[in-house]
């Protein structure tokens, strides 16, 4: 039984869910990924921070949404039917990432990964990583335990089901 699990997580290890904002391509590791939606239609709540665009009903599960263009501090963007909702499960708590699109599924091995670089302390504080792919391309690797602040996750928390 422990070998299945050891197994389990190493199929996982390295692998991300590569998206869009703009021209810009993230990944996050898919061992947070719960599923991936269409846009559903939003509930606004009041008096919370304007890239947490308020609530989503995910078969009887109420999920906070958050707007990843506004948490990047990118101006918004209009939904399209390209526009995706990313489920993960963060600090234990249920969290939509609304994104322009999601791409693939890739295996991105810690030796093709580099740190970003060194700027301001304030900048990249969500991109844990660069992974370099091939054609000169490359994938900004989110560190989803730096994306929300321990307030956030206390916001997000309350937003979702009490009886999750």
């Amino acid at each position: 039984m422990a070998e299945e699990i050891l197994e389990e997580e190493d199929t996982q290890k390295d692998k991300y869910l590569t998206f869009t904002l703009g021209d810009e391509l993230y990944g996050i590791d898919i061992r947070v990924v719960i599923e991936i939606i269409g846009i559903l239609p939003i509930t606004g709540v009041p008096e919370v921070p304007d890239y947490v665009r308020g609530i989503i009903n995910l078969r009887g599960k109420i999920i906070p949404v958050v707007d990843m263009r506004l948490r990047f501090g990118r101006p918004f963007r209009a939904y399209t039917d390209r526009t995706c909702v990313i489920v993960i499960e963060a600090e234990d708590v249920l969290v939509g990432l609304i994104i322009d699109g999601v791409s693939e599924v890739l295996d991105i091995p810690s030796e093709q990964v580099v740190p970003p670089p060194k700027l301001k302390a304030a900048q990249n504080r969500y991109v844990r990583g660069i992974g370099k792919l091939a054609e000169d391309k490359v994938v900004l690797l989110l560190d989803w335990q730096k994306l929300f602040s321990e307030e956030d996750t206390e916001l997000l928390s309350g937003m979702n089901d009490a009886d999750k």
